[in-house]
């Protein structure tokens, strides 16, 4: 689930030479491939620093308490990094979703469907196999169930941008309107079963702050003296509720206004994504890969941990419940009625379905949240990273098989 900018920037954000170096990094950060890069690097650090002679340190740095007891916000750098940075994460994916649902594809049914469809099939199939593989395990091992569910579509974009050349547009235009739909699906997973108890005062205050941010929305107010607070409100009052902090993000995004108005040059959820997906992109989800992806593989019995369900759950998940799940959900859908985008052919889904398994930034999340033993948790992690890896192998499998077809 990381989200990179689904639509190209408007005309005049894009490369020009009269730009400043804040605009051109701006655009820079903007890229699939560079939000991409710029994940997988923090993650190697994590792990490359996890099993080395400053493993200490990090660890140090990652249980440092930040923050004020009075408030309940004396958290860890880790858990800011998971609760506070990937917020904004969550925001940009919320802008995306809400425009997509307005005017982009998921506003048009008959063109939503055969994606829909297949996102429901990558979400349902992964989770009902590592249900099946971890079933009489534990009750603990159960709780991993929504880890398979996720893709992440800033490493799978990447992924698609650096081996895809030449792929017509439709591959990309599919793999992100299902990325949307598996994002949605992901946040309401969370949501819904990820969360602590649920203390409805603090629910109805940030309603309260909601409803107060989407009025300014509606009034055109644009100073950040008025949406900061609310934002801020907003997040403090959700952590409070019991609810995981990122939804806070998720539903800011949601409230944003998509219709520009006469004169105005960008509509107000352009101008949030274009400010936002930067810090997100090179700050926040770096910074979240870096500390959920440092494994101490020298504590962990990794016998134990190699041949442990939950590991084997998330790998199969993943890699194997993926792709099938996207692809069986599509061939069902086009027997109902739907259709294939011009030029794309059952071979591109198939390279969808495997670039789906690419789970990163929302698995890692969903697997600390799943997990408080240490070993359960490791062995989580260690299956993501694995499958990650796997299933971007398996895609540029799919990818020459298409190539090699299509000679």
């Amino acid at each position: 689930m990381n989200t990179a900018e689904f639509r190209q920037p408007p005309p005049h954000r894009r490369y020009d030479a009269r730009m400043n170096t804040r605009e051109r990094m701006q655009l820079f950060l903007r890229s699939e491939t560079v939000g991409g890069a710029l994940l997988i690097a923090a993650a190697l650090i994590g792990i490359v620093l996890a099993n080395s002679p400053l493993s200490e340190v990090l660890h140090a740095v990652a249980t440092t308490q930040i923050g004020s007891d009075a408030l309940h916000l004396n958290l860890t750098v880790q858990e800011w990094a998971a609760d506070g940075l990937l917020a904004i994460f969550f925001f940009v994916i919320g802008c995306e979703l809400k425009h997509e649902l307005v005017v982009g594809t998921l506003s048009k049914p008959r063109q939503a469907a055969l994606p829909v469809a297949a996102a429901l099939g990558g979400m349902i199939v992964p989770a009902l196999l590592y249900v099946a593989i971890n079933q009489g395990v534990t009750a603990d091992a159960l709780n991993g169930w929504g880890i398979p569910m996720a893709t992440d579509i800033a490493f799978a974009l990447a992924v698609l941008a650096v081996l895809g050349r030449g792929l017509p547009t439709g591959v990309r235009t599919f793999l992100l309107t299902l990325a949307v739909v598996d994002d949605l699906g992901a946040i309401l997973v969370i949501a819904l079963f990820y969360s602590a108890s649920l203390h409805v005062e603090w629910l109805a205050v940030a309603a309260v702050l909601l409803a107060l941010f989407a009025m300014a929305q509606q009034r055109r107010i644009t100073s950040p003296l008025i949406y900061v607070p609310l934002a801020l409100g907003t997040w403090y009052a959700v952590h409070s509720a019991g609810i995981h902090p990122t939804i806070a993000g998720v539903a800011l995004g949601l409230l944003m206004r998509v219709k520009r108005d006469p004169g105005e040059q960008d509509a107000p959820v352009d101008r949030a994504t274009e400010r936002f997906h930067p810090i997100s992109a090179a700050i926040a989800v770096p910074l979240f890969a870096l500390f959920a992806a440092a494994v101490d593989l020298r504590s962990i019995d990794l016998g134990a941990v190699t041949g442990s369900p939950i590991l084997l759950g998330v790998l199969v998940g993943l890699v194997v419940g993926k792709p099938i799940g996207i692809l069986f959900a599509a061939r069902l859908a086009t027997a109902l009625g739907a259709k294939l985008s011009a030029g794309m052919r059952w071979i591109d889904i198939a390279l969808v379905g495997a670039l789906g398994g690419i789970g990163f930034t929302v698995s890692l999340l969903i697997s600390e949240l799943a997990f408080t033993n240490e070993e359960s948790l490791g062995a989580a992690k260690i299956g993501v990273l694995i499958a990650s890896l796997a299933a971007v192998a398996l895609s540029a499998v799919v990818l020459a098989l298409r190539r090699s077809l299509a000679r």
